[in-house]
């Protein structure tokens, strides 16, 4: 208007200079305690312009907008008060003017686009979600990562303090000099002796260095992330290419048990190169590939009763070493990730459910009676003992699964609430425990039978023969097939997810004890693996956990870009330095239990005062964190 009255002369822009300076003081004054946005004027399309509006040119608009930001952005002005140019609404009227029915107004569509990122601007940095970055500031540090990053360079330090001196002394002690020949004598085998505080200084080096990465990817916007979108060719294209990949690199197995240890490893390998690509192509939104999802977060549990029901029956080992090893194994990756990415124990589901289901197993064969198979040998009635055992557990669970009340007063308490509280509630963990309730007690009650068909001889598990007999095995394998497609076939059929996961639960025992039968009853494919699954599965866990922050990155809400512009190239990247960190984080926590979990007793129980300790450390240092929050 003031180009437009003034015919565009440039004593109404020196006046508007004037204007602009008077009242930058006032709009800084406001910018103390709000947020101030001064909006520029959009340019025009002066061929659209009619006649009485000529004079209004996008020189004469620059000119006006330069003045504005010149006189607000003064640096002899206050820097804590600065008022903010909303630029952004510029850029977008240069690709929306065309569409102008004048050249002057703009269309509808620029002016949503507007509020949307002013809408942006001020409520993400309040809400803060998870799902995008944009104009959201960095979070601050919080002091637990504060002391956390202060450790990992501690460690740095101490481990090239201790490196140097070992290696001066051994090299000092490398060459010995023969006096009398003046020939150096070279010792025969003569390395550096690694002592146990430098292995650990190491170890924690390199946790320090990949929790950096962590960091850097999923919390300092550093890193864009794109969102996903689900194609069929997205998720059924990379699906079939592992599964190609992993028929080539077939090997015979060292044994040919049922579900024996290469077996289940390649199992794990591919389950969790599958739910990779579900998680990439965001194939959730597609019901039938989720059900079938569910049924392998399902195989996993079923496993983990399988495997820890086993080694209990067989070993009878119920010893506090045991325990924490596997204890060690299972949380060590979680906690450090709580403590440097700032989450709860709860938003990395699946340890918390495993970490459960372990105990329980333990103890329901841990309590008075304590049955083992050695016991159960010498009396039969042992084995009924056991089966009230299970029964007793499958009730508990039954019970459990239909009183949300009593399930979450039970996980409501101090401090199982820390662990198991998301979002200030335990709801998501009462979900995910309902959702594959009763397929560990399936994968206990399957041991327990094939570990008694075993004993009694009952099956064939030599190298190339079939399970059974050839009729039993005919007729076993012929109802496992059918099995197996009929569950196929009803999870391609779902149309509501409550309603199919409500019926989970009970049905998808079906097709894991198919796909174990098909597996195991033909001797010639019980005798083969894929060693290409087989190493997947060997790190399963850690790609599962990882996956959250490099490489799918926003909490597996995005997809972490680390070369822009170039897709596919940036998820080959991201995928290679994914799986090495996955691999390299099982082999630092390999190590590490092998140091933090003694076998000897007295040693052990000290460790796990420190342990003890450490936490309470860390629940202090949370609560002081939380009062300067409110």
């Amino acid at each position: 208007w003031s180009i437009k009255i003034h015919n565009g002369s440039n004593e109404a822009l020196a006046q508007y200079k004037i204007n602009i300076t008077s009242i930058a003081p006032l709009l800084e004054k406001l910018a103390i305690s709000s947020d101030v946005y001064w909006v520029l004027q959009d340019p025009v399309y002066e061929d659209m312009l009619s006649e009485s509006r000529k004079m209004i040119t996008n020189e004469k608009i620059n000119a006006y907008n330069e003045a504005a930001v010149r006189i607000l952005n003064s640096s002899s002005r206050n820097s804590k008060a600065k008022v903010k140019v909303f630029s952004v609404s510029k850029l977008i009227a240069q690709e929306t003017i065309m569409k102008s029915a004048d050249g002057l107004h703009l269309p509808e569509s620029s002016r949503d686009t507007n509020a949307m990122i002013l809408m942006n601007v001020y409520c993400n940095k309040i809400m803060k979600p998870i799902d995008g970055s944009c104009c959201q500031p960095q979070p601050p540090l919080t002091l637990i990562q504060k002391i956390a990053f202060c450790f990992f360079i501690l460690s740095v330090i101490g481990y090239l303090i201790i490196s140097l001196i070992h290696r001066n002394n051994y090299r000092k002690n490398k060459s010995c000099t023969d006096l009398e020949s003046g020939e150096e004598k070279k010792p025969a085998i003569s390395t550096p002796n690694v002592s146990t505080l430098e292995m650990l200084l190491h170890c924690f080096c390199k946790l320090g260095l990949i929790m950096t990465y962590f960091y850097l990817c999923d919390r300092a916007n550093l890193f864009m992330k794109e969102n996903k979108f689900y194609t069929h060719s997205s998720f059924f294209i990379p699906i079939a290419y592992i599964l190609v990949l992993g028929v080539f690199y077939t090997e015979n197995t060292k044994e040919t048990k049922v579900l024996n240890r290469e077996q289940t490893d390649e199992w794990k390998g591919w389950m969790q190169l599958v739910i990779l690509i579900y998680h990439i192509s965001g194939a959730s939104t597609f019901l039938p590939v989720y059900m079938h999802i569910r049924v392998l977060v399902a195989a996993y549990l079923f496993q983990t009763g399988y495997g820890h029901f086993s080694y209990f029956w067989i070993k009878g080992d119920f010893g506090v070493y045991r325990v924490c090893q596997v204890l060690f194994r299972l949380n060590f990756l979680v906690v450090v990730l709580c403590i440097v990415m700032d989450r709860p124990y709860q938003f990395y589901y699946f340890v918390p459910l495993v970490t459960v289901w372990f105990m329980i197993i333990y103890a329901t064969l841990a309590i008075w009676p304590q049955i083992v198979q050695k016991k159960a040998n010498g009396n039969c009635l042992w084995h009924f003992g056991l089966l009230l055992k299970l029964i007793c557990l499958l009730t508990c669970i039954y019970f459990l699964s239909y009183s949300q009340g009593a399930f979450e007063k039970i996980f409501s308490f101090w401090p199982l609430s820390k662990c198991f509280e998301l979002n200030g509630n335990v709801y998501e963990w009462w979900f995910r425990w309902k959702l594959d309730r009763y397929v560990v007690f399936h994968g206990m009650l399957f041991a327990f039978i094939y570990l008694a068909l075993q004993k009694r001889q009952m099956i064939s598990e030599g190298k190339g023969d079939p399970l059974f007999s050839n009729r039993v095995s005919n007729v076993l394998l012929f109802i496992s097939i059918v099995s197996f497609l009929t569950y196929s076939i009803w999870a391609s059929s779902c149309k509501n997810k409550t309603e199919c996961n409500e019926l989970h639960p009970s049905v998808s025992v079906v097709q894991i004890l198919a796909f174990i039968l098909i597996r195991n009853i033909p001797g010639y494919v019980r005798s083969v693996y894929s060693s290409f699954f087989a190493w997947f599965g060997k790190i399963s866990l850690e790609l599962f956990i990882c996956q959250y922050h490099i490489w799918l990155a926003a909490d597996t809400k995005g997809i972490l870009v680390l070369i822009p512009g170039y897709p596919m190239f940036n998820v080959l990247v991201s995928t290679f330095i994914f799986v090495c960190v996955a691999h390299e984080i099982s082999q630092i926590t390999n190590d590490l239990a092998q140091i933090v979990v003694p076998k000897d007793n007295s040693t052990l129980l000290k460790r796990l005062l420190c342990i003890a300790g450490f936490f309470s450390g860390l629940h202090f240092f949370s609560a002081m964190q939380d009062q300067s929050r409110h």
